[in-house]
């Protein structure tokens, strides 16, 4: 019993620590967790020495638990040396760690089995908040999420294969449980999800981090088949809604950075995905293909999109048996495999896929599918869009401008102030927009003012240099250079043809 009441007292000690003794409410929090596992624990110690039953432990290290963890602590480190609040938020995911471990010890008891200590709460957790995050005032309901993660593994069960096992991820079951409630109660602003999901993209070669953090885990637990086809299939998707529509369904990648961490570290669960192959192939594609589709349900009730890759996995982890019953017959009508590939052991036939997928990935990378600059970041593609009549490409710039006005941008204040004015007619909101462009120094916009009571016509110009951090940004981290001549080859290469060498030329005479 001094295990569980260690764990407390350690969780009751984060409370004391700088950054969270200042704030009473997170502070509390840790306080009244560290009580309810200590009143858990003498109410099982009681109810243990009444009984005369003894609460084994047993040390069981398991290599798909560390593993994972080192693939998620790897992305928490390169995602922290780009955005700060990882950092301040280590002692709180940690505390998550031993509060984790407090529950998963008297729950095992309390269920009457031995409790194997190990490394099992570090990727449950860490998987939890790689995705959402609440703030310091809604802090408890993080520790509810680890609470619902394990009491859904522990109580929700089937017989798979033969043995009972877990039906949910235990990570993504909680994270798509509050996604739902969020999303019902409109309460999305009391967490930091939108943030992380942006924030992840800030690391430069992120894409092939997250990529080269799960290849240890692909070649021990063979689940290189789900993450390759989920990848493939909402890439494929991708390009033929580009060339279909002449802009991206992401916006500002084929896949967002935050799905693809999704399709690498969140789905692939071995113990709550298929056992077959080809079972796996089609759980792969239904994920992306989940992910893809539920940004147009999320958009039509008027909730953020970046839910889009925490509610499948729930629905995913229903159609396991099924498919692992389904996989089979697929593939006994399909030819059958060379038979270099027939010949090759069970490892060998995991490494080959590995090694398939590393082809994959690079190319798609090499190709522009995947990498640091997708057109798409940047406004000149979605103002070339909009002017040859695509209306959401209107809608994405009139949302790219007003963000950049309120970063300080009074080209972007004018920018937008002129589309109100003139796209669906909302002088009010046109009047606040250009006012605002003059009050930031945009001499172009304090004249545009004056000519709305006339309805135009209104002058336009190329934003200038000194705001060109602001516009030019796209969706990575913040733009540092400052030297001019610098920031205009940069603007250049992000498609802000004005800052090009003939352009300005020609301009100039």
């Amino acid at each position: 019993m001094l295990f569980p009441v260690a764990f407390a007292t350690t969780l009751a000690a984060f409370a004391f620590m700088p950054g969270i003794r200042q704030d009473s409410s997170l502070a509390t929090t840790f306080l009244v967790a560290a009580g309810g596992l200590l009143v858990w624990a003498s109410a099982l110690y009681a109810a243990a020495k009444r009984s005369g039953r003894p609460l084994d432990l047993q040390v069981a290290v398991r290599r798909h638990h560390w593993v994972q963890a080192c693939a998620q602590g790897v992305i928490y480190v390169w995602w922290g040396l780009y955005w700060s609040p990882v950092l301040a938020f280590v002692p709180l995911i940690l505390g998550q760690v031993v509060f984790a471990y407090g529950v998963d010890s008297l729950l095992s008891w309390s269920r009457g089995r031995t409790y194997l200590f190990g490394f099992g709460p570090f990727p449950i957790i860490f998987s939890i908040n790689l995705f959402l995050w609440f703030k310091p005032d809604w802090f408890h309901w993080q520790f509810v999420l680890v609470l619902l993660g394990y009491l859904a593994k522990d109580l929700i069960r089937w017989t798979k294969n033969g043995r009972s096992a877990h039906i949910f991820n235990p990570s993504s079951f909680p994270l798509a449980v509050a996604s739902l409630v969020l999303i019902t109660v409109g309460a999305t602003d009391i967490t930091l999800g939108l943030e992380i999901a942006q924030s992840q993209f800030n690391p430069p070669h992120m894409f092939t981090v997250i990529f080269l953090a799960a290849i240890p885990g692909m070649l021990l637990f063979g689940v290189t088949t789900m993450t390759m086809t989920a990848v493939v299939t909402a890439y494929l998707f991708g390009l033929a809604y580009h060339q279909i529509t002449g802009v991206y369904y992401f916006y500002d990648a084929y896949i967002p950075i935050a799905v693809f961490l999704g399709m690498h570290l969140l789905f692939t669960d071995p113990s709550t995905s298929p056992r077959t192959e080809s079972g796996r192939v089609i759980f792969g594609a239904l994920y992306g293909l989940g992910t893809i589709g539920l940004v147009v349900v999320l958009d039509a009730v008027g909730a953020p999109t970046f839910y889009d890759k925490l509610l499948p996995v729930p629905i995913l982890n229903l159609t396991v048996r099924a498919l692992d019953r389904l996989g089979p017959a697929l593939s006994a009508r399909l030819p059958p495999p060379p038979e270099l590939v027939a010949s090759l052991s069970a490892q060998g036939r995991r490494y080959a896929r590995v090694g398939l997928w590393v082809v994959v990935f690079f190319t798609i990378r090499g190709v522009g599918g995947v990498g640091d600059d997708h057109p798409g970041q940047y406004r000149p593609f979605w103002d070339e869009a909009c002017r040859v009549g695509s209306d959401r490409a209107c809608d994405y710039v009139e949302l790219m401008e007003s963000v950049y006005c309120e970063r300080g941008s009074g080209w972007a204040c004018n920018e937008l102030g002129i589309r109100l004015a003139t796209r669906n007619p909302d002088p009010a909101a046109a009047r606040a927009s250009l006012g605002r462009g003059c009050e930031l120094g945009f001499g172009l916009a304090c004249g545009n003012v004056e000519q709305l009571s006339a309805g135009g016509p209104f002058r336009t110009g190329p934003p200038p240099v000194e705001e060109l951090p602001i516009v030019i940004r796209g969706s990575k981290g913040p733009v540092t250079e400052r030297d001019p001549a610098a920031l205009e080859a940069l603007a250049c290469g992000r498609g802000w043809s004005t800052f090009c060498a003939p352009a300005r030329t020609g301009s100039t005479g």
